[in-house]
């Protein structure tokens, strides 16, 4: 069991087990976790549930069905329970990311979370994501967050996803009917047999049962990512994860994140424009494996916005050498090519990102380093 950056998402029946409020009954074995791997140089993303049973005790509902505004009232002030709790088991910093699948299909705001995701990573503080609630056009889906964890794993690069639950994993048969039920430790191939497996869920406070998160099992193997199902209420199963054991149900990428990625910046994402670049930025992508920066662009063509897929030129030989998504549209790229970095802030009154294309969302076309 080999991961380096793991989205971790966490079911509310962890996170509020009493249905109300916040507990620390299973956090803190969790948070502990999480610091051992951050000490081993892993890079952990959290994604939780919660915030609705958080804030349950402090918004009049008198029904065991409160409306929608009235979940959305709970999830607002809930939130920031939820958040406090965390962040009292951490040395480190946490921060908040509300989101929503809207945002994750704009291609704008896909950029700015993931961009946001990996500048705090690589300032060592915890990203704690959840579903924007509060503005949700719909009702709060079942399993919402399970899906949404898979999502997080796309846009943050993530090589696996653990599944925290109530739940020790996938039975071949239920294990509420039989005690004798086996666990499933390893699925290649979801097919209708695995979800038949899936029970519903006997927690009236979690939102997703075991068909949620097979389903976000699904969405992350398909891209390369190892997802597992884990039981986050007892303590030896992050023991035997840091032993490098599996203790719940492993299913199995069908291919290598990073080589799925790359597959698809190169033959299915379209480009909408080219850049040129100089001697030096040449070199720095092929023999450097460097991110592109505005000062090695010597000329535009075509039309893009941010989050479009751009080929990359030699400006000298006029030969193809890489393909990205580009953190600039044709507009301010064309006012900052050339310039030093450092000079962006000044030219266009902001510095959405001090690199074009960075290198994980890059591919080359010849021979490097990536």
């Amino acid at each position: 069991m080999k991961f380096n950056r793991v989205v971790i998402k966490v079911g509310s029946a962890l996170v509020s087990p009493e249905g109300q409020g916040c507990s620390g009954k299973y956090l803190l074995s969790i948070a502990r976790f999480i610091s051992q791997c951050q000490q081993a140089g892993k890079e952990i993303i959290l994604v939780s549930s919660g915030s609705v049973s958080a804030g349950r005790g402090l918004i009049a509902h008198g029904s065991p069905n409160p409306s929608i505004p009235t979940k959305q009232a709970m999830a607002a002030v809930g939130q920031m329970q939820m958040m406090a709790n965390w962040q009292r088991f951490f040395d480190v910093p946490c921060s908040q990311l509300l989101i929503t699948h809207g945002d994750l299909k704009d291609r704008q705001r896909y950029m700015n979370i993931k961009n946001t995701i990996r500048i705090l990573l690589q300032n060592g503080v915890i990203p704690i994501v959840n579903e924007n609630d509060t503005v949700a056009t719909e009702e709060l889906k079942v399993g919402d967050n399970d899906n949404l964890a898979a999502l997080v794993a796309l846009v943050s690069d993530a090589d696996s996803l653990f599944i925290l639950s109530d739940v020790d994993g996938v039975f071949e048969q239920d294990p509420r009917l039989n005690p004798n039920a086996q666990l499933i430790p390893e699925i290649a191939k979801i097919d209708a047999s695995i979800y038949a497996l899936a029970g519903a869920t006997n927690n009236h406070i979690a939102t997703g049962g075991m068909k949620t998160k097979i389903q976000a099992a699904e969405k992350a193997v398909e891209n390369g990512i190892d997802t597992y199902i884990l039981n986050g209420r007892r303590d030896p199963v992050f023991a035997a994860i840091l032993r490098g054991e599996n203790p719940g149900t492993h299913f199995l990428a069908q291919q290598g994140a990073t080589r799925a990625r790359k597959h698809w910046l190169k033959h299915t994402l379209k480009s909408s424009g080219k850049v040129y670049l100089d001697a030096g930025a040449v070199n720095a992508l092929i023999q450097q494996g460097a991110s592109l920066l505005p000062s090695g662009v010597i000329k535009l063509a075509g039309s893009f916005n941010v989050g479009d897929c751009i080929d990359i030129y030699d400006g000298n030989s006029q030969q193809g050498i890489a393909k990205g998504i580009c953190q600039y549209s044709y507009r301010d790229l064309e006012r900052i090519k050339g310039v030093k970095s450092d000079e962006i802030s000044t030219i266009l009154g902001c510095c959405p990102s001090k690199v074009v294309i960075h290198r994980d969302d890059m591919v080359m076309l010849q021979s490097s380093n990536s």
